[in-house]
């Protein structure tokens, strides 16, 4: 077998990842703890690099990585690659969204389905032998319009699961064309301003770009229908989290599911944002959790697959 050089392996990673490199020929080196500040210091002597959201990869650290042959990406967002500086350089970059779509589209479910029925709430209370039916009576999908803003992987397999609900299903993607036509009748493509207009529901599934930096800012939510619950899976910075706690506070928006943030390291918050987010956590009708949606024991195998049959794909 031809040996390929080594991989470098810096975010935790499910086992199948190491038998498959070392099928491809590559020597590996796991180092799941490893800093950004120790790739920099190290990277000079790998051909292969894989990450997660930890290690940017800027062009400091691309000038390091004199060897470097791949960036492969555990999961789908991109910012933290500077893609163009890569290409220029003949990295090839492999991200792997199909590997956690299916995970998650459940959870964005899960946490829609926990927010219409209070369970949250709810459960804290009975927990307190606290019993309150009429204050945690719920509300149904059936019938309800949702809009998905962005119909990639998780946009569109969030789709699937949310046609059993019998919802009405809005779709808008500004980079696709034809992409609703697998799933008619159960999902129309329309306008963002159809969306807004309509949907009693409205989730993102947006890649981080400068263009969708604060995408749902104040003025966003005010074109929505009154009482328009906010999803968001996609990332933090696509949503303005002030604008948010304030048509929260107007009841202009009638709750939210957060699976990611502007900022994920509580222990970096400035003053300012100590305060925005205790007043963000203080509301009952927000469901959050710590960008966990793609993270189940499911989808750590599918990624690890995922990356390497697109390696395979380019080796060959």
């Amino acid at each position: 077998m031809k040996r390929r050089g080594k991989v470098w392996i810096t975010d935790g990673v499910h086992p199948l990842m190491f038998e498959g490199l070392e099928k491809l020929g590559f020597e590996y080196d796991y180092e799941p703890a490893i800093t950004l500040e120790e790739v920099h210091l190290r990277i000079s002597s790998y051909e292969g690099l894989i990450i997660n959201s930890k290690i940017i990869v800027d062009p400091s650290l691309l000038d390091k990585a004199e060897k470097l042959v791949f960036i492969a990406r555990l999961g789908s967002g991109l910012e933290i690659i500077d893609l163009e500086y890569a290409k220029r350089k003949g990295i090839h970059i492999i991200n792997s969204p199909e590997g956690n779509r299916n995970a998650v589209a459940e959870h964005a479910l899960g946490m829609l389905l926990n927010l219409a029925n209070n369970m949250n709430r709810s459960d804290q209370e009975v927990r307190k032998r606290d019993w309150n039916r009429e204050k945690n009576r719920g509300f149904e999908l059936f019938g309800k319009t949702i809009g998905l803003i962005g119909f990639g992987h998780t946009g569109s397999t969030f789709a699937k699961r949310l046609m059993g609900m019998e919802m009405n299903i809005l779709a808008n993607d500004k980079y696709k064309t034809d992409y609703t036509l697998r799933f008619f009748p159960f999902v129309r493509k329309t306008s963002v301003e159809e969306i807004r207009k309509q949907a009693d529901i409205i989730s993102f599934h947006l890649p981080l770009t400068p263009e969708t930096q604060h995408y749902c800012n104040a003025d966003f939510i005010e074109k929505c229908k009154d009482g328009v619950i906010i999803i968001n899976t996609s990332r933090g910075n696509v949503v303005d989290t002030q604008a948010l706690i304030n048509a929260l506070n107007s009841h202009k928006v009638g709750g939210a599911c957060l699976d990611v943030f502007e900022n994920e390291k509580p222990n970096t918050f400035s003053q300012k944002e100590k305060e925005m987010y205790k007043e963000l956590y203080a509301f009952d009708n927000v469901i959050l959790s710590p960008h966990i949606a793609g993270w189940t024991h499911e989808s750590k195998m599918k990624l690890s697959r995922v990356i390497l049959e697109k390696l395979k794909q380019i080796l060959d």
